[in-house]
């Protein structure tokens, strides 16, 4: 768990602190997180598999990165999470810890062998003005899935991990749901849409078999506020069944999407519990037949 938690803080600030906002409005630094996180695979063994395409004259990419599955190599399942920022932020929380989340989950299926295949991808443009237009980098990849018949189990995408407290009244939700579920901060949450429940549930179930991290689940309605906001809308929308797990953004990180996201913000022991359980969980779902 100790290594994991040093891996973690050490791609957070990596990313967010040595690199900082990363946009195509500072395209060295979206090309810095690019190359960090390609070096950081290939030195775990991997083959990394870069998809570029062009934004307004400015080259951009996806990063992929698989480890293939020793019965079932085609059928998958896909772990992503975006690693650009939001004008004006460093995005340690949003979303350096999903890219760091990302790096040590891949490292740790690096020495594991699954029935099933595990796919790894970094996605670029998911910020605004990006988010659910045709430049966004999942959906871009998605698309592309989908045209290939990309076998894809399922999709989680990785969006803010970071941030715990176990204050009362530490967490916030839209309207209704604070009557369901707790008012401390000190959970993790699997968000799905309807359509996607039978996966969520499937995930639920692992991550408790193997982890006593309090986490809370929802498969809810699109109209729910912050319920698509995120890398797993872009496979809802080519009918793939697809996982958001996030720390629920902004409605527990006061620092969301501001100068004040930064790396000392971020709780690692508690983010690092998550990860691990995470790894066992998918480790779970990758080896059930």
């Amino acid at each position: 768990m100790e290594k994991v938690s040093d891996g973690l803080k050490t791609h957070v600030y990596a990313l967010a602190d040595q690199i900082g906002e990363r946009n195509v409005m500072l395209p060295a630094a979206l090309h810095a997180a690019e190359q960090y996180i390609a070096q950081q695979w290939e030195g775990q063994g991997y083959s990394v598999n870069r998809l570029p395409y062009t934004v307004e004259g400015i080259d951009c990419a996806n990063l992929e990165a698989t480890r293939y599955g020793s019965r079932f190599p085609d059928d998958m399942i896909l772990v992503g999470a975006h690693y650009d920022t939001v004008f004006g932020s460093p995005g340690a929380d949003d979303n350096a810890s999903g890219v760091a989340a990302l790096i040590e989950l891949a490292r740790l299926f690096s020495k594991s062998d699954c029935a099933r295949t595990i796919r790894f991808v970094s996605f670029v443009n998911e910020e605004p003005p990006f988010f659910a237009g045709r430049h966004m980098g999942s959906l871009i990849y998605a698309k592309t899935a989908k045209q290939r018949g990309d076998q894809i189990r399922f999709m989680v995408s990785l969006e803010m991990l970071g941030c715990y407290y176990d204050t009362p009244n530490s967490q916030r939700y839209p309207a209704l749901l604070k009557y369901i579920y707790p008012d401390r901060a000190n959970f993790i949450a699997f968000v799905s849409n309807r359509d996607s429940r039978s996966s969520l549930q499937r995930l639920v179930d692992a991550f408790r078999r193997h982890s006593e991290f309090p986490l809370e689940h929802l498969a809810a309605p699109l109209f729910l506020p912050g319920v698509a906001l995120s890398d797993h809308f872009s496979f809802w929308r080519q009918g793939y069944s697809a996982i958001m797990v996030t720390d629920t953004a902004f409605y527990r990180n006061p620092w969301y999407h501001t100068a004040g996201d930064l790396p000392e913000k971020l709780h690692y022991g508690h983010f690092a519990e998550v990860v691990q359980g995470l790894y066992l969980a998918l480790q779970d779902c990758a080896s059930r037949v």
